[in-house]
């Protein structure tokens, strides 16, 4: 009897390993006490109070610059920034930087742009980010769009694949951006476009389509196949974790971060949460956490506080529980994915300091 009880005891114990009933698991208790990091915020002030409340949370920050209006003078103010939230939380914070469109066919623009670059790299920036102003704002002499793809770039992509260094791109706009404001799938992108006529393309069917965007940016992806290359914004393919499995088998030295997409997220899982869900333990390696969290010192740093706290214990849960969610993102509800550990682990922290170097002692920087 002893011997028969001992072999359903260990058939027991080989069949709960086999459902995955011995993986560990985070609990919405746990979110404090988790490192984190948060990969995509723009905190352009002296303010403290946007760390103060990230290390309440147990999160770092990635804090980037951005070519908004194509000027250098504004890239420089927010590095300046930039170097300055750094000083207040250096064991916090991480710094990415930017060039500027501006003066780009001028005579002299790819020296002083690399000379900016390099000034910020010895000030301790890990990588550069590139936006949408290229692709959809900014015109060269001749009054045409200039793309990612376009080959007077070439200098600046091949000595960053050359280096090492990794390059963030917001390249295009979610697939919502080039349909009317009451066919978009979620709450965030109509109240943004809404605010932002300017960019938003189904006014403007005289500038390149969706495709268009995303076929420049591969073309670049392809001539740089070294390139470390953190897509932020899903790789602007957030609308369908199936495709943007195909961007991810064809370039495997592209990562995504998931900033100001979670509402896509959620509106994918209320359709087809198993599917979304297998996507994030696929990938586990290639996706890091990201929201788009700004400050720029006219915020009461109670209401920053609450929209912080609120927006990473949003995503906390429904990384972490399998519960019944609702937001304001989107108008479906869906439920949570329940990642195991090891999974949330990489999303939030590991692939931060694997991919981009972030977060890590200087003797681990150098291994």
């Amino acid at each position: 009897m002893i011997f028969r009880f001992a072999l359903i005891m260990l058939g027991a114990v080989l069949l709960a390993g086999c459902r995955g009933d011995s993986e560990a698991w985070y609990s919405v208790k746990d979110f404090a006490d988790v490192p984190k990091a948060d990969v995509h915020v723009h905190i352009f002030t002296d303010n403290p109070a946007f760390m103060e409340q990230a290390r309440r949370d147990n999160f770092r920050v990635l804090n980037m610059a951005v070519d908004l209006n194509n000027s250098l003078a504004e890239v420089r103010s927010q590095w300046a920034f930039l170097k300055v939230q750094r000083s207040l939380a250096p064991d916090f914070v991480e710094n990415i930087t930017a060039f500027s469109m501006e003066g780009f066919e001028d005579e002299g623009w790819l020296d002083q742009s690399i000379a900016w670059l390099d000034s910020c790299f010895a000030e301790g920036a890990l990588g550069i980010k590139v936006w949408k102003n290229i692709g959809m704002s900014y015109r060269d002499g001749a009054g045409k769009l200039v793309m990612i793809d376009d080959p007077r770039l070439d200098p600046i992509f091949d000595l960053m694949e050359e280096r090492g260094i990794p390059v963030l791109g917001h390249l295009g706009e979610p697939k919502n951006c080039w349909l009317p404001l009451e066919e978009m799938t979620t709450n965030n992108d109509r109240t943004y476009f809404a605010r932002n006529p300017q960019y938003h393309m189904h006014l403007h069917p005289e500038f390149p389509s969706y495709e268009e965007q995303v076929a420049a940016r591969d073309r670049r992806l392809e001539a740089h196949p070294d390139l470390s290359f953190l897509a932020v914004h899903m790789a602007s393919v957030e609308w369908d974790v199936d495709e943007l499995a195909a961007r991810l088998d064809r370039f495997p030295n592209m990562t995504i971060d998931l900033a100001a997409r979670m509402g896509q997220v959620f509106y994918q899982t209320h359709h087809d949460r198993e599917k979304v869900r297998n996507f994030f333990i696929k990938y586990q390696d290639r996706i890091l956490y990201g929201t788009d969290l700004y400050a720029t010192g006219d915020e009461d740093s109670e209401v920053l506080w609450k929209e912080m706290h609120d927006t990473w214990m949003r995503d906390w849960r429904f990384f972490v529980t399998d519960d019944s969610l609702t937001s304001s993102l989107v108008n479906e509800s869906y439920r949570g994915l329940k990642l195991p550990q090891q999974v949330v682990d990489k999303i939030y922290l590991q692939n931060a300091q694997r991919s981009l170097k972030a977060f890590l002692s200087n003797d681990e920087r150098t291994k």
